[in-house]
């Protein structure tokens, strides 16, 4: 059978996931679950990437994922990857963690495609992940909000630090509720509550249309959004509503005008960087500025910045991402002036 085709557009929304090789878990503990999070949050820096909900389960993961630009495909790619090699590194495993192709499904939210419906439900299946599993909920002894490798304690107003690529804004929205209020948590709260009763709607998320569209079909939504996407695969979709000054570059454009920043707060000529060794803390702050930013590849990198073998480039940068000493810390605080 041949691959679906992607389908990347500026703004795109996605319902993303992904299973374990033969059904293993993806995870193992809870250090694992930190580290799926950790490379998550580097990869929404690099992509600009928004994440609106998410839940990590046993041999799984769901996210409701929102792309400013059109880069599904290169985040994913190293997203996946990346968090293959550091979980084959931390738990001395190896080979395939992941099962096949990650699923990654259009999921409509314009007014005249059926408006934000859809996305509010997906985002309350994601969030209710745990309940159906049987681990927590209503009927079970720990409260669904208890489950904490979900955004739905965020959602609670129970994280003690919510990151930046966590928005809560727009699922709130889609239930009525405003960002900012205390009560729109609380009330987001008790719409999950009734939805775990079933008052919602008796079925609430067990059958339907739109479980058939979660599990079977290529997009969520209307026939409408249907139809754009089939014109967005033909190459005769318009796109000019995305286009812009407010919509940054997270491609090579970037990491140009950002090696352009970092020249001048090193106060170095091109020529320097470029006939610096790997090794020289300022050439792998700026590779590590390239990389942690941006979605350009660690080949574009090494070759960019004359770093030789790519597995040069790869070291040095993870040896100043995890560098302490004071010289690094110095380094990266003016790294990060050039991302303003």
């Amino acid at each position: 059978m041949p691959r679906a085709l992607r389908v990347e557009y500026p703004g795109a929304h996605y319902h993303a996931m992904c299973r374990g090789n033969n059904g293993q878990e993806i995870f193992l503990d809870d250090d694992g679950r930190r580290l799926f999070l950790s490379t998550l949050d580097e990869v929404c820096q690099q992509t600009g990437w928004l994440i609106h909900a998410y839940v990590l389960m046993s041999n799984h993961y769901h996210l409701l994922l929102e792309t400013p630009e059109a880069n599904l495909v290169a985040g994913m790619k190293w997203f996946q990857g990346t968090y293959t090699q550091r979980f084959n590194a931390m738990f001395k495993r190896r080979g395939h963690l992941f099962q096949g192709r990650y699923k990654a499904i259009p999921v409509a939210t314009d007014p005249r495609e059926g408006g934000l419906e859809y996305f509010r439900e997906v985002s309350t299946y994601i969030h209710l992940n745990p309940f159906r599993a049987k681990l927590c909920g209503e009927g079970y002894p720990k409260p669904l909000q208890g489950y904490v490798w979900s955004s739905y304690p965020a959602y609670c107003g129970l994280a003690r630090k919510r990151p930046e690529w966590l928005v809560r804004e727009k699922v709130l929205r889609t239930c009525g509720l405003k960002e900012g209020e205390a009560w729109s948590l609380r009330g987001y709260r008790e719409k999950l509550e009734r939805f775990m009763r079933f008052e919602e709607d008796p079925g609430a998320g067990i059958r339907g249309a739109f479980e058939k569209q979660m599990k079977r079909g290529w997009y969520i939504g209307s026939e409408e959004f249907r139809e754009r996407l089939d014109a967005l695969l033909l190459g005769r979709a318009e796109n000019d509503n995305h286009r812009g000054d407010q919509r940054k570059a997270h491609g090579p454009a970037e990491a140009e005008r950002l090696i352009g920043k970092a020249l001048e707060v090193l106060g170095w000529e091109e020529e320097t960087l470029l006939s610096a060794k790997s090794v020289q803390a300022e050439k792998q702050a700026v590779a590590w500025l390239i990389n942690s930013h941006t979605s350009v590849s660690g080949t574009w990198i090494t070759e960019r910045l004359r770093m030789g073998h790519r597995t040069n480039c790869s070291r040095a940068i993870s040896r100043f991402r995890h560098g302490k000493g004071s010289e690094v810390k110095k380094l990266k605080g003016k790294m990060l002036k050039c991302t303003g």
